[in-house]
């Protein structure tokens, strides 16, 4: 008769294995939209326009005309993109730790909601203001939050993309990222900057103003990642702010002069 074998014991993460994974994780996620996004700013910067006359388009139509299928590519793109955070539960599981480690749980739904929504209203609309005055430097490109068609599942499509958003980046680059630098020694200051470095690298296809707003976003929600010890208030607040964005520039776009 067979006899099962004991449980093994969670691996024990040394600073060469947490490299690894680090790596791995980046590399399907963050870490490879930060690479084609910087190649999209070098294709921006040797186009023949100026990139102040050049989109930048963060939620677009994938099937113009064809409604059903742009609705169905909109959900599998946002699907595929977020899917990465399964891979690091999983992973966060096999160390013997789990997202509530990160504070990526419902734990506290009213103090982070309370502290998200707080952070929101300071980081929006200082970023608004920030984003205008580097697109009228010309040093960035003309952001367009949405250009879906305008359909029933228009502003359903954007808060999904929202809180893909929120969720995918929170998770990885505030919460496992820190999380794990941490566990390799790192020392607070110099875990922040690197996961803020990586969160304006991904956002370069906006230009060089779309970059500096994110590290200086990163600052931020880095250090109140470590303070609290949770992903959940910047989960809430990454996705408020784009939600605000996205569906705020879906019904004021051509109706104020003030919008680029």
């Amino acid at each position: 008769m067979h006899t099962p074998s004991p449980l093994a014991p969670p691996p024990v993460l040394g600073p060469k294995l947490i490299r690894a994974e680090v790596i791995a994780v980046l590399s399907v996620s963050l870490g490879a939209s930060a690479l084609l996004a910087f190649v999209r700013l070098v294709g921006a910067l040797t186009a023949p326009k100026e990139l102040q006359s050049q989109q930048a388009v963060l939620v677009g139509s994938m099937a113009p005309g064809r409604p059903w299928l742009d609705l169905t590519l909109q959900l599998v793109q946002i699907a595929i993109a977020v899917a990465p955070v399964g891979l690091v539960a999983y992973l966060m599981v096999r160390s013997g730790e789990s997202m509530r480690t990160i504070g990526a749980d419902f734990r506290e739904p009213g103090r982070d909601t309370v502290r998200g929504a707080l952070l929101a209203a300071a980081i929006g609309g200082s970023g608004l203001a920030f984003y205008l005055a580097v697109w009228a430097s010309g040093v960035n490109l003309t952001v367009v939050p949405g250009q879906l068609p305008e359909v029933w599942w228009q502003v359903p499509v954007l808060l999904l993309a929202s809180a893909q958003n929120g969720v995918l980046e929170e998770v990885i680059v505030a919460g496992y990222l820190l999380h794990r630098l941490g566990q390799a020694g790192w020392g607070p200051w110099r875990a922040v900057v690197v996961s803020s470095l990586l969160r304006g690298s991904y956002h370069l296809y906006q230009g060089f103003g779309g970059f500096v707003g994110n590290v200086v976003m990163g600052l931020v929600f880095g250090r109140l990642y470590q303070r609290w010890g949770r992903a959940m208030p910047l989960i809430v607040a990454h996705t408020l702010i784009d939600a605000v964005a996205f569906v705020g520039y879906a019904f004021l776009r051509d109706r104020v002069s003030w919008l680029p």
